[in-house]
């Protein structure tokens, strides 16, 4: 995941994964994905060691000194 997310706005330091990155301020989880290149369709968020519904993460403003896991949905067999 890359360090740097931004995309013009102030800067907030947040841990995505456990690596320290900087999102804009305002920026919500559908944004950092969007950001990302990531489907939220596969994949799943937690934010401060809560999940966040898929249906919540437009809604769902970053804070400074957050922290996300971002993990793939692997379906087996």
């Amino acid at each position: 995941m890359p360090n740097d997310v931004m995309g013009g706005g102030g800067a907030m330091k947040i841990k995505l994964n456990g690596q320290s990155c900087e999102v804009d301020a305002g920026t919500s989880i559908a944004g950092l994905l969007d950001r990302l290149q990531l489907d939220n369709r596969v994949l799943a968020v937690e934010r401060n060691l809560e999940l966040v519904s898929r249906t919540e993460h437009a809604a769902t403003l970053l804070a400074e000194g957050d922290r996300l896991e971002v993990v793939t949905l692997v379906g087996g067999g």
